[in-house]
């Protein structure tokens, strides 16, 4: 790689050049929005900062790219082999959303428990509600209530200290339970999935998509879920079967879901969970927050020194 490399931010939306030169970065930049803009300057990057734009015919051997910083934590969108085949190294952006997307979980956590979605559409109708003397229908309090946590890491670990403070009681689920339990009461291996949901009031899934993920909430897991429960998914919209959620949401045979992901993003239009009454939709804006470009940027120019020592990348990849 060249001594002073070029950077490429490629992004719809976040501001990565603003704020690079804000921190008084001395690498010669280029800012693109749009795939056809893209493909078209990749040629002259060195360094690629990259999340949706990404399409894996880009990785060419014999390029000028050497390394793809990713935007997002999950990286399921980059064909592994081919960025090997080509000599590009893949980095992560594993942590840099934690604090964001799991506070965005405990949001939609109270959101759910204290009715807001409610409490939104009634103030367009200019409506106050009355007194309610249906128990199982006015808002709930958390404290008391079983959070499984299916994931725990930076994110699943952190949204189990949030609900530790609502005195909810938190059982986390990890592919290696030896890793620690990262402030959940219990921790159980993947594995123990179907056993753990009856006891769970509210289900968090927090995991990264894999093949072993992928459909991890099926007929059978909500089925096993308890009457009533609450689905919250900040993890991807794939681990879901997103037709099996419907069919249980429909037949209220789960109480209520909040979704910042979806199986196909945007969400279309003839999607049932737009209208269903016990659905909150958030557009994929559990982790986008004020301060992601620099957390984003933080980790590129860690990785930047450590491809210059010859290490290996904090959130390698590849």
């Amino acid at each position: 790689m060249q001594d002073k490399p070029t950077l490429l931010f490629a992004h719809v939306a976040y501001r990565f050049a603003e704020r690079y030169a804000a921190r008084g970065g001395a690498l010669p930049v280029i800012e693109v929005r749009s795939l056809e803009e893209l493909e078209a300057k990749l040629p002259e990057a060195d360094v690629l900062l990259v999340s949706g734009l990404w399409r894996n015919s880009f990785a060419r051997p014999g390029g000028r790219l050497k390394l793809i910083q990713s935007i997002s934590a999950g990286v399921d969108q980059y064909d592994r082999k081919a960025l090997a085949e080509a000599g590009i190294r893949l980095a992560s952006a594993q942590g840099a959303n934690a604090n964001a997307v799991s506070e965005h979980a405990m949001a939609l956590i109270l959101a759910m428990a204290r009715r807001i979605p409610e409490a939104c559409a009634n103030q367009g109708k200019k409506h106050w509600r009355g007194m309610i003397g249906d128990l199982t229908q006015r808002e709930d309090e958390l404290g008391g209530k079983t959070l499984l946590v299916v994931g725990i890491g930076r994110i699943g670990g952190r949204l189990a200290r949030l609900a530790k403070a609502f005195d909810m009681k938190v059982v986390g689920l990890r592919r290696d339970p030896a890793n620690g339990a990262e402030g959940a009461d219990e921790i159980h291996p993947m594995s123990a999935l179907k056993a753990m949901l009856p006891r769970a009031d509210i289900v968090a899934l927090t995991c990264a998509l894999t093949d072993e993920t992928r459909g991890l909430m099926d007929e059978a897991a909500f089925a096993a879920m308890k009457p009533g429960a609450t689905l919250v998914n900040v993890a991807r919209g794939r681990v879901c079967d997103e037709a099996a959620l419907i069919a249980a949401l429909r037949s209220g045979r789960i109480g209520q879901a909040a979704l910042d992901v979806t199986a196909e993003e945007p969400l279309p239009a003839e999607s049932p969970l737009w209208t269903l009454p016990n659905v909150l939709v958030t557009p994929h804006t559990g982790g986008e927050t004020r301060r992601y470009e620099d957390n984003v940027l933080d980790l590129m120019e860690e990785n930047l020194a450590r491809l210059g020592r010859g290490e290996a990348l904090k959130n390698q990849v590849v």
